[in-house]
């Protein structure tokens, strides 16, 4: 049983993490829910928990719990969830130090602004107006990566922050290997000239009949609607306060069915990563995912190797075509297979085909690197992004809603979080393979569109930890070896090379 010193540490953790996650309600609501005239108290809502939050996990009375209650429990195993959580504990203590409370809430106050200044650009396809709060975000990341201090490269600093251990050249060359063997495959299907049509996709679909197909296909997947709840958000995000309390969002098109259908399926997998953590790390910081870029991996094994399979749509097609009969009633499974999973190099990163979507990130991933090291301004951010585009995708966007106002995440000062995009698909197809050898019931069940033996496989190797163990040991753990984008590039390969013709 766990000493006194331990016991006094969970309560002050336990303090700490119920104000971070009353301040995870209200961004959620006001994303979801909150009308538009509340948008400047709910600032200063937010900046005082968030000060209140770093008082607490930055005093000097909650390091000497940690080292109290490290002391008492000495000599554990380091897998034992006590010495995981003094682990991270430690780890959090000396980031989080590293930051002024005045530093802490400046960052507040102008991602606060900057989200709202984000969302009516993006609206009025308006970059000017936009631009001075990313100018400013800027200032503050590179502020931020000096306080943090790195020992190659300022985007090591704030990377680490999303993606324990993650060192920037190592991803990039990653990303190189990955655009390597891509592009060639890209190329190959572009030269095959084999069309494929997806205007099935594009057609009037009630939002009311989607909704209720998403809520259906979510359920089926193994999203616990009991747990959750589906809301609506200009940019579709997944965020939990508990493992009873894992919520999703999405966003709904009448003319187009994939944005739903797919945000959905992704969003689910980053929510059950959350409800499937074990219940005796809730209310620590073990109760969450162990990185962003695992926790991609679960949105996109969902979204993509689930919910763009042909054996999960041959099963639950009839489905939605009995919920869209006058859209769907004279297609099939795998007309519809076939124009979910068309390649065709886009313009929108959430709405990319699997193949093309790690160039959107490669793209973002550059681009931040270069604002960062003040090699991009942010008023010369819209060139470089048509550039890039057409440059890695051989597409240009007609205006910057489009193009690099589409994402969310620098209006709040994420710099780092993208290329953990690209690495949840890596993640994503490693322990996929993991699991079908694993277990050979998840392949059995899959041919029949159920996803009861993944998701428990998932839940054992993945899920259970929450952030126990930094990625690099997870991975390892889950599938017996490190990260490794081969996976990935025999699964594209063998599913686009069939789909098109090429093998």
């Amino acid at each position: 049983m766990a000493g006194s010193a331990y016991d006094a540490l969970l309560q002050e953790v336990y303090r700490i993490n119920d104000i971070g996650r009353a301040l995870s309600v209200l961004s959620w609501d006001r994303e979801v829910n909150m009308p538009a005239s509340g948008d400047s108290a709910r600032v200063q809502q937010m900046t005082t928990l968030r000060q209140l939050l770093h008082q607490y996990a930055t005093s000097d009375a909650f390091g000497e719990a940690i080292e109290a209650a490290a002391a008492e429990l000495a000599g554990l195993p380091d897998d034992d969830d006590r010495s995981c959580l003094i682990r991270v504990l430690r780890r959090d203590l000396v980031r989080s130090r590293k930051l002024s409370e005045a530093f802490v809430l400046d960052l507040s106050r102008v991602g606060a602004r900057a989200w709202t200044a984000w969302k009516q650009a993006r609206e009025a396809d308006d970059f000017g107006s936009f631009q001075p709060h990313l100018a400013r975000l800027i200032e503050l990341q590179r502020e931020m990566a000096e306080r943090y201090g790195y020992d190659d490269q300022p985007y090591d600093a704030l990377l680490d922050g999303y993606e324990e251990g993650a060192k920037t050249t190592q991803v990039a060359a990653v990303f190189s290997a990955v655009k390597a063997e891509t592009v060639p495959l890209l190329q190959a299907i572009v030269d095959r000239g084999r069309k494929i049509d997806d205007r099935i996709l594009h057609q009037d679909f009630p939002v009311a009949g989607q909704e209720a197909f998403a809520r259906r296909i979510g359920a089926t997947v193994g999203y616990d609607f009991a747990r959750g709840h589906l809301g609506t958000a200009v940019h579709p995000f997944a965020t939990s306060f508990d493992r009873d309390d894992a919520r999703i969002t999405t966003r709904w098109y009448p003319d187009f069915l994939s944005p739903s259908l797919f945000g959905t399926l992704h969003e689910c997998g980053h929510a059950m990563y959350e409800q499937g953590v074990a219940p005796e790390l809730s209310r620590t910081p073990l109760g969450r995912g162990a990185s962003a870029g695992i926790h991609e991996s679960q949105s996109r094994m969902i979204e993509n190797l689930v919910g763009r399979s042909r054996d999960f749509w041959r099963a639950h097609f009839p489905d939605l075509q009995a919920a869209f009969p006058q859209q769907l009633g004279r297609t099939d499974a795998e007309s519809f297979y076939g124009a979910i999973n068309k390649v065709q190099p886009s313009l929108i990163r959430v709405e990319a085909d699997e193949l093309t979507y790690n160039l959107h990130i490669i793209l973002r991933f550059e681009l931040e690197q270069a604002m960062l090291g003040g090699d991009l301004s942010a008023a010369d951010l819209p060139g470089a992004w048509r550039e890039g585009l057409q440059r890695l995708l051989g597409v240009t966007p007609p205006d910057d809603r489009e193009g690099c106002l589409q994402d969310v995440h620098w209006s709040g000062a994420s710099f780092g979080y993208f290329p953990t995009y690209a690495l949840g698909n890596l993640y994503a197809v490693q322990m996929y393979e993991a699991a079908l050898a694993g277990d050979p019931s998840v392949a059995s069940q899959l041919a029949l569109g159920r996803t009861d033996a993944l998701v428990d496989w998932l839940r054992r190797n993945v899920h259970r930890h929450g952030r126990k163990y930094p990625p690099d040991r997870l991975i390892h753990l889950a599938t017996g070896r490190p990260l490794d984008h081969q996976p990935f590039i025999r699964y594209v390969t063998s599913k686009f090379g069939e789909l098109y013709g090429l093998v």
